[in-house]
């Protein structure tokens, strides 16, 4: 299709923001071959991208390490306009932004929307913080010399960013990159690719340099596979899989990059006799069905105490199966899941929990609305033993199970390799203390779902990943301390 009929499709009124080849070096540069991009909702083909080589994937590197000195010596209030500039466009874009996310992947428009939202104040967020990295003065310990501690840019940083978030997981890693004074060599899922094209766009719009923000579109062995192994690159910042992070995490080995990895979760919501219970069914429905189940954040196995489970339960699957499910454009409350594998993977996750004792109570199959349509689903009464209790589903099926103490459900609960975030619902707040404190997540959510946001520092323990992004900490990531001991003789 050309860009003209995908911007009839989703509705977008700017048609320039379209874009089908990579951004590298300040120029648009097309592939020898293409990808496909589909609309989940109904698998029609929405456009096509470059697939880039490996030896353009390199030659984008060499870009970006060109463009690093003349950026890293900008003045940061420089590079504050400039943040500022994208930032503002951006926000003016917002609804064509969204409806592009919208056809890509699938999300319902009201969530495509709060998305760049979300994304835009990383922007806003990093254009105020680049202004603010200080030479930090040292009490000295050495008589006669002073003591000076310098952040300074890593250099050229390679980001990879999903399918699920596809703007805020670019803006969140690039402005804090971008601010610091790094350059940056972007690659975008090949699923959702126009989103980050789209951004690049806007962010030479804002004066952003040639070279300092590439986004390399094509396949991810090929476009990543030169980045890991060149020693150009200095830092590395990943949102995906635990699978691939560990893969990237070897492959990064040899050239001793600094790493930001944002991996898998599998969040457990723990609700607790005395909470409020229509609050709590409220905020878990948030926190399970979410981007249809498809974000880390996402809740992943639901305990709820044995004195309230059965009122817990009954409340849920009537709210789950209150659930509006369809196409993006329409923007119901769950869209189409991303591609093949993840519906079979919510297939394969209900038929073993059924097979081991749980039961199914409403749910559970496809929907004829298209081929990547699967209905809000409840399991109940779900053993441990369950797949769905120790694999992340990333989908629309909430499986729930009793527990009878505080003690025994902190144990289970941190009975994972991930350590993302978990919800806790209670009143009392001694519990609240001991249970937070008790778990082994990175992120603790008491009473609610939503607690990201630009300033504060997103990320896991365990294997759910290594540093954080977002707040100081997110643009520290892509900075080094120099240490200078100087005296005056």
């Amino acid at each position: 299709m050309t860009d003209d009929t995908i911007a009839t499709r989703a509705g977008i009124a700017d048609h320039s923001l379209l874009r089908s080849g990579s951004y590298i070096d300040g120029r648009w540069v097309e592939g020898e071959t293409t990808i496909t991009v589909r609309d989940p909702a109904d698998g029609a083909c929405i456009g096509t991208v470059a697939a880039m080589t490996g030896t353009q994937a390199r030659g984008a590197v060499a870009c970006a390490e060109a463009a690093f000195p003349g950026w890293a010596h900008k003045l940061p209030q420089e590079r504050s306009v400039i943040l500022r500039r994208w930032f503002d466009l951006v926000i003016a874009a917002r609804e064509d932004l969204a409806r592009i996310m919208v056809i890509e992947q699938g999300k319902p428009l009201s969530e495509a929307r709060g998305e760049i939202d979300y994304a835009a104040s990383f922007i806003e967020f990093y254009a105020e913080e680049a202004k603010r990295p200080n030479i930090e003065g040292v009490t000295s310990h050495l008589p006669d010399a002073e003591v000076e501690l310098w952040l300074e840019p890593v250099g050229v940083v390679a980001l990879i960013t999903p399918w699920n978030f596809p703007s805020a997981m670019l803006t969140r890693k690039a402005a804090a990159a971008l601010a610091a004074g790094c350059t940056v060599v972007a690659h975008p899922s090949a699923e959702t690719p126009f989103s980050a094209l789209a951004l690049a766009e806007l962010a030479e719009r804002a004066g952003v340099p040639a070279g300092v923000f590439n986004v390399v579109t094509g396949d991810a062995p090929t476009v990543v596979g030169p980045w890991t192994e060149d020693r150009r690159v200095r830092a590395l910042s990943f949102t995906g899989s635990t699978e691939i992070g560990r893969l990237l995490y070897r492959q990064s080995a040899e050239t001793v990059k600094r790493l930001v990895l944002e991996l898998g979760g599998h969040a457990p919501v723990i609700v607790f006799s005395g909470a409020d219970l229509d609050h709590a069914v409220a905020e878990t429905i948030k926190a399970k069905f979410a981007t249809s189940g498809q974000d880390c954040l996402g809740a992943n196995r639901i305990y709820v105490e044995r004195p309230v489970y059965d009122d817990f339960c009954r409340r849920f699957i009537a709210a789950t199966e209150a659930l509006t499910v369809g196409r993006g454009v329409d923007d119901p409350d769950i869209g189409p899941l991303m591609n093949d594998r993840a519906l079979a993977k919510q297939e394969d996750h209900v038929a073993d929990a059924v097979a081991q004792g749980a039961r199914l109570a409403c749910g559970g199959k496809r929907l004829p609305l298209g081929p990547l349509f699967y209905a809000p689903t409840v399991l109940t009464d779900v053993p441990d033993s369950a797949r769905i209790m120790a694999e992340e589903t990333f989908g629309p099926v909430a499986p729930i199970t009793p527990f009878e103490t505080e003690e025994e459900v902190v144990a289970r609960a941190n009975a994972t390799e991930y350590g993302l975030v978990a919800y806790v619902h209670s009143l009392n707040p001694r519990r609240i203390y001991r249970v937070s404190r008790a778990l082994q997540f990175g992120m603790i959510a008491v009473n609610r779902t939503k607690v990201t946001g630009a300033p504060i520092p997103f990320g896991g323990m365990k294997q759910s990943g290594l540093g954080r992004e977002g707040a100081r900490r997110g643009m520290e990531e892509f900075m080094e301390i120099k240490y200078l001991c100087r005296d005056w003789h």
